[in-house]
């Protein structure tokens, strides 16, 4: 069904659309069902950090309040009751090949990957839920990055295969957007991009008209998700400001000047905060359903200046079983729960967006040293209320401990039904 796109929908200015954030006052979203039932969406949401983590410190035992983490999710604490852990899954051809991207590039789909020069994998969860409720949003699938795709071929495998989660089709990895200004437009803009006006400077007459229309707590509502947008907008025109984002390209046939800085910001946090709050307002507005935050790539080249680690590219660290890898760990682990407790600030009648939202941390291995044979896997949200949480579950030593088998039942929660999914035609009866 093609999405019914109203006034009441959308607040609109020149050149701009932003879709508004569910109201109790107002059936902002025209779904037919929800629009009957009163009910939110159900978002699914990806994110990723390669390399894996310190092998001591990535566990969790218990349930609910009494969930006990280790140091790496430590930063979780207070989404414990919100959140299922996994242990003890994994991708079979993740197992053949090299120890990079033949454990990455399929860890969405379970394919069998192509090596030497093809690019084959397989199309991937995210994608194929993308596929099923595109149609309903203005973004179908938002996929966004903080480390650029490196081309290069390692172990007779292409690195593409360790920098792109998200897979359109086996033979096309989803393009990341790397540029927080351009998800930003994505989600908010219409047609050629804008130089003369934000997005919020565009929209407020027609803010205004709606405050007269709504409740009180709506208004508050309205007013916070106003603020935010305006935060964001703010953060990248600041980046901008200090010579972080750039669209340089030479006038001459030889530059005169030094080169500019790279077009996306250079302070890491920042880059990934702004991608983090990116996600949240493509969930909380319903301009998109799905959300892949790939944070960096397997084999990752990044530093971390900002925790006061520079001496050493992360993949090399992920080498080391040091209180500095920990300290990485726990710096991606901290932009995790930053989308899920803003994702749970937000409120959607009795629930809160995170409620409404299942969102997987993963990465394609345990350790640094490439252990794919149990994959690190976080759920956080309750699928719309389909999925019980705080909880841990342990499948090491259960026959049937496929990724795909989780992926056929996190399907089943988005009403895609299938009798098979990659190397697995069985589902995880406990999710």
């Amino acid at each position: 069904m093609k999405r019914s796109i109203t006034r009441r929908t959308l607040l609109r200015g020149l050149g701009v659309s932003m879709a508004l954030p569910w109201m109790e006052s107002l059936p902002v979203w025209a779904d037919a069902a929800e629009a009957s039932t009163g009910e939110a969406p159900l978002r699914f949401g990806v994110m990723f950090s390669g390399n894996g983590f310190h092998k001591d410190h990535f566990w969790a035992k218990g349930s609910g309040k009494e969930i006990e983490l280790g140091q790496v999710l430590a930063p979780l604490t207070d989404l414990r009751e919100k959140m299922t852990f996994i242990r003890g899954l994994y991708n079979e051809e993740a197992l053949k090949g090299n120890i990079h991207s033949s454990q990455t590039g399929n860890l969405l789909s379970g394919a069998a990957l192509s090596s030497g020069g093809e690019i084959r994998s397989g199309t991937s969860i995210d994608q194929i839920i993308a596929q099923r409720y595109g149609n309903h949003t203005k973004v179908p699938s938002l996929v966004l990055g903080c480390e650029k795709s490196n081309p290069s071929v390692h172990k007779n495998y292409s690195m593409l295969y360790s920098s792109h989660i998200s897979w359109s089709s086996p033979t096309t990895p989803t393009p990341l957007e790397l540029y927080p200004a351009l998800a930003f437009d994505r989600l908010f803009q219409e047609g050629a991009r804008r130089e003369d006006k934000s997005v919020l400077d565009a929209i407020l007459e027609d803010a205004k008209d709606l405050r007269q229309n709504i409740s009180e707590a709506d208004r508050r509502k309205l007013d916070e998700y106003l603020e935010s947008v305006r935060d964001v907008e703010q953060r990248i025109e600041r980046a901008g400001k200090r010579g972080e984002m750039q669209g340089w390209k030479p006038p001459l046939a030889g530059p005169n000047m030094a080169r500019p800085a790279d077009g996306i910001p250079q302070d890491i946090a920042e880059h990934m905060r702004l991608m983090c709050d990116i996600m949240v307002l493509g969930f909380q507005t319903d301009a998109t359903r799905v959300c892949t935050l790939k944070l960096n790539n397997d084999h990752s080249s990044l530093r971390f200046s900002n925790l006061g680690i520079d001496y050493m590219i992360h993949h090399l660290l992920s080498h080391q079983e040091s209180d500095d890898w920990l300290k990485v760990n726990q710096f991606f682990l901290e932009q995790v729960a930053y989308v899920a407790t803003k994702l749970d600030a937000s409120q959607e009648g009795e629930r809160t967006t995170l409620d409404n939202s299942l969102i997987m941390f993963c990465s394609s291995m345990l350790t640094g040293s490439h252990d794919a044979t149990k994959l690190p896997v976080v759920l956080l949200g309750k699928a719309g209320g389909k999925l019980e949480t705080g909880r841990t579950l342990d499948f090491l030593d259960q026959p049937n401990r496929k990724m795909c088998s989780l992926y056929l039942s996190l399907l089943d929660k988005f009403d895609v039904k299938l009798d098979a999914f990659g190397d697995s035609a069985e589902r995880l009866a406990e999710v």
